[in-house]
């Protein structure tokens, strides 16, 4: 079972995580520098709580709930260099104190508003979720990327 992101015990070890984040640490494996990194993680709190991803059509989000869904929300950790959507592609240089400072915000957000606020919340991509299965999306993906970077 994967740890609750709800708790505040889960989120200030998340957040302390992210604190021990320096604009010069390395990837442990994969091609994102830190910077983007963090900017990934943001898009799916992105995609969450605003309106600026484009939602993918009918028939995408079928295939994406049939084929896609399961890996992100299981309990499952992700492989190392497993592929990502085209919409968490950072291609630009970010500022790392801004994406930090973001990621951290969303993730108190996200904490504070509870899993309550999540039960039956429909997703970008995959329909509606459980609580469960939004906190493995988020929680997963930040264990996986902050690995990634040895913290």
């Amino acid at each position: 079972m994967l740890k609750n992101i709800f708790d505040k015990t889960v989120t200030d070890e998340i957040l302390n995580r992210i604190d021990k984040l320096t604009f010069s640490k390395q990837p442990l494996w994969g091609k994102m520098s830190v910077d983007k990194m963090l900017a990934h993680c943001n898009v799916s709190y992105e995609m969450a709580f605003g309106n600026i991803h484009q939602k993918p059509n009918a028939l995408m989000r079928f295939i994406l709930k049939m084929m896609v869904k399961n890996t992100v929300v299981n309990e499952v950790p992700y492989k190392k260099n497993s592929s990502t959507a085209p919409a968490f592609v950072i291609k630009d240089e970010k500022n790392f104190e801004a994406e930090k400072a973001r990621l951290k915000a969303y993730i108190i957000k996200t904490q504070e508003l509870g899993a309550t606020h999540f039960e039956g919340k429909e997703s970008h991509s995959f329909g509606t979720l459980t609580s469960t299965e939004w906190n493995n999306m988020f929680y997963k993906h930040l264990d996986h990327h902050l690995g990634q970077f040895g913290v």
